[in-house]
């Protein structure tokens, strides 16, 4: 069974929703850089609000997240709790320091504090790390869609990505927030649904039952808790502790280093729009990720109580079960808050990819080039890194049986972004680190990195190396933000080095 005529008239109306933000907006006119990449600092905090959580909040999290509960259990859970412990600290410390420190671009900071080698090492981290969770951000969509139209995945992933990068391209920065905005509702409207026919479900049984058949199998459990120096070794399993740990790691370093954060705080129109935005997004953001996970405790609780039988392929789960047990129209206005979800996070992700290509190398290689040419360049990126990211879509849209795409996804980005949150915390925290310490950091850094990711792959050509790496590979990431900062601090005791003049407007000042 797959969607029906009325579904697709839903969905259509959506896109055609969106799209017609996106025209209108770039019909208004986007004729600078700091309109169409800073929105010239006009957007209210209640917008800011729906962008940070649309930008946080992908198909990923409607999609993969709940088939990790369902495999699993709520292992991600801990995790998603930190998120308003870092927002509070990101709207009042790290929110009115951006805003002063820096034009567009979070790496401009690192150029300032550190010199080229810095910017580019951040910069060029948060471009892969970005072009690649694109491409997987695509491939939950392509699952969802595939899976209730019988289109192949790869073509799926295609479409919409084309389709997000030309409004995406017309319409800058103000066409991801409004359309953030209105993906935002049909996102919290869908997910709400599906929960309330998953807990009424009369299939099931009475009200709530899927939640006591989910508790009895231990879907609501955190994960292994063990806590101890042996269970760092063990490279079948992570504990509560490992995701707890990647997890601080992922949310500091995202609403700290990443552009398409930082982002969110520079388009606000003061400083005080910035932090109620900030704060706004951490509300609207948690229930979110918390109520998904939910989803898929759900899920198994009904599959277990039910003669229906899930899926072989566990990220298939959520679209298997809105095809099967949902109403035509209702599963159109469903597809459409999965694009909603995807859509938000890939505009975002694309907007910043090009803003950090054009303002950190062009606009810094090329500084004399007209403002207009460089909003020539800006659009052409979002282009650009938007093709490249669907490719990687292509290449790694799962076939078979496989682990659930976000447990993937999560040690791959600790993994590229090693060291970045590390050398912002270095530049942060203390005037003695120099533009030497910093570079002797990323050296270590990048030796750790190869080091550890060779010897663990068990390949034989590293069977020679008497040391290898042989705690669990999710460790990596969070091992490298310590050696960044550990070695980039001694470096520059002892070898001192080039220090900034106003170094003091560059640190964060101590109450």
């Amino acid at each position: 069974m797959y969607l029906t005529l009325l579904d697709y008239v839903v969905v259509f109306l959506y896109l055609a929703g969106i799209g017609a933000i996106g025209l209108t907006i770039s019909l208004k006119g986007q004729k600078t850089t700091s309109k169409y990449f800073v929105a010239d600092k006009q957007i209210p905090s209640w917008a800011v609000a729906f962008t940070l959580m649309a930008t946080l909040i992908s198909s990923n999290t409607l999609v993969a997240h709940p088939a990790i509960v369902f495999k699993s259990s709520m292992v991600l859970m801990p995790g998603f709790l930190l998120v308003p412990f870092v927002l509070v600290f990101v709207a009042y410390i790290v929110v009115p320091f951006y805003r002063r420190v820096i034009g567009m671009s979070a790496y401009e900071y690192i150029g300032k504090r550190f010199g080229l080698g810095g910017r580019i090492f951040t910069s060029s981290g948060f471009i892969i790390d970005r072009t690649f969770d694109i491409g997987v951000t695509l491939v939950t969509t392509g699952i969802v869609v595939s899976v209730m139209t019988g289109w192949d995945i790869k073509w799926v992933l295609v479409g919409v990505g084309l389709f997000t990068i030309v409004y995406t391209c017309l319409g800058g920065i103000q066409a991801v927030v409004w359309t953030d905005v209105a993906q935002g509702v049909v996102l919290i409207g869908g997910g709400l649904l599906i929960l309330i026919l998953l807990l009424f479900s009369s299939e099931a049984g009475p009200p709530g039952a899927v939640l006591g058949e989910a508790w009895r199998a231990g879907k609501f459990s955190f994960g292994n808790p063990e806590f101890s120096w042996q269970s760092l070794f063990n490279t079948e399993e992570r504990t509560v502790w490992m995701f707890l740990a990647a997890m601080a790691i992922l949310w500091t370093r995202r609403y700290v280093c990443d552009q398409n954060m930082v982002q969110r705080y520079l388009i606000a129109k003061t400083d005080s729009e910035a932090r109620k935005g900030t704060l706004m997004g951490a509300a609207l953001s948690v229930p979110i990720l918390l109520g998904f996970n939910l989803i898929g405790a759900c899920l198994y609780g009904f599959y277990a109580l039910t003669d229906a039988q899930p899926p072989e392929i566990v990220d298939h789960l959520l679209p298997h079960f809105v095809l099967d047990f949902l109403p035509a129209g209702i599963v159109g206005l469903l597809v459409a808050a999965i694009l909603a979800a995807s859509m938000s996070s890939l505009s975002s992700d694309l907007n910043s990819i090009a803003t950090v290509l054009t303002r950190d190398y062009f606009q810094r290689f090329l500084p004399n080039l007209a403002d207009s040419v460089h909003l020539k360049i800006g659009r052409s990126m979002v282009f650009v890194s938007g093709s490249i990211s669907i490719i990687i879509g292509v290449l790694i849209a799962p076939t078979e049986v496989t682990e659930p795409l976000a447990t993937k996804a999560l040690t791959i980005a600790t993994i590229i972004t090693t060291g970045t949150l590390g050398l912002f915390m270095l530049g942060f925290l203390s005037k003695r680190a120099t533009r030497r310490g910093c570079y002797i950091g990323i050296g270590c850094t990048l030796l750790f990195m190869a080091w550890a990711l060779l010897t663990s792959s068990g390949h034989p050509w590293f069977d020679w190396m008497p040391i290898r790496y042989t705690m669990n590979t999710i460790l990596i990431g969070i091992f490298g933000q310590f050696v960044m900062f550990g070695t980039g601090l001694l470096a520059s005791v002892l070898f001192g080095g080039y220090r900034p003049e106003e170094i003091d407007s560059l640190v964060f000042k101590r109450s």
